[in-house]
């Protein structure tokens, strides 16, 4: 080829002609060629094709990022999941009511990958009870009422079954001296029966944006449902 077109390699001139379609597919080169026909026409010319191309660009580069967001929310509700059932089978291990306990010092805050897990009893039992002392590390004996007072710090709110909020300064009484470094938590309300007084499940996070109150609860929901009616097997 002479005169004023561009030479083309052949090979790559037959392949181009044989499947225009590699060119539409590479957005790179296509970005490339509208560059190129804009010099080409000039500043005084509107190319309306260039502009539109430009949108749908926009577009899609959105649609791929909304792809790429949903796809990684749904490998991360798998792998809760995952989790929470992974922690439901380690409740239903245990033969004797300490052994259940004692999962909540170390084997369910390992599963569900939290730094801290607290029960929290309403009870007219003193927390100085030598069973009571015990258990002290997963364990909290607290006076009636305590649980809602907790929940709702004062304020007039209902008291949901799963709560997810940072700590609160009164955090001490539940997490004792490790209070200091747990930045967040997530609160499960638990129905001990009838004629029995509220518990409370607290999980709790160095990570101040592991429980956050925009979170979904319906996994802790499930697994406040499975331990509270654990806890009353243990308790009838």
């Amino acid at each position: 080829m002479t005169g004023d077109t561009a030479v083309i390699n052949d090979d790559l001139r037959e392949k181009i002609l044989s499947d225009p379609g590699i060119i539409l597919e590479d957005r790179d080169v296509m970005g490339a060629l509208v560059a190129a026909n804009e010099q080409v026409m000039g500043d005084n010319i509107v190319d309306l094709r260039g502009i539109a191309m430009e949108r749908l660009e926009a577009r899609l580069d959105r649609l791929e990022e909304t792809h790429r967001n949903v796809i990684a929310a749904a490998y991360e509700n798998l792998a809760g999941m995952n989790q929470i059932h992974r922690a439901v089978l380690r409740l239903l291990d245990p033969s004797e009511f300490e052994s259940f306990l004692e999962n909540l010092n170390e084997v369910l805050p390992e599963i569900l990958r939290i730094d801290a897990m607290q029960l929290v009893l309403e009870s007219a039992v003193s927390a100085d009870d030598p069973a009571v002392q015990r258990l002290s590390k997963v364990l909290t004996v607290a006076e009636p009422g305590f649980i809602e007072g907790y929940l709702t710090q004062g304020r007039n709110i209902p008291v949901r079954q799963v709560t997810l909020r940072q700590v609160q300064p009164d955090s001490q009484i539940i997490y004792g001296q490790d209070a200091e470094w747990i930045r967040s938590e997530g609160c499960l309300k638990l129905d001990l029966g009838k004629g029995r007084l509220p518990g409370m499940l607290v999980l709790g996070s160095e990570d101040p944006h592991q429980f956050k109150p925009a979170h979904g609860t319906d996994l802790l929901t499930f697994f406040a449902g499975v331990f509270e009616r654990a806890m009353r097997r243990w308790l009838s």
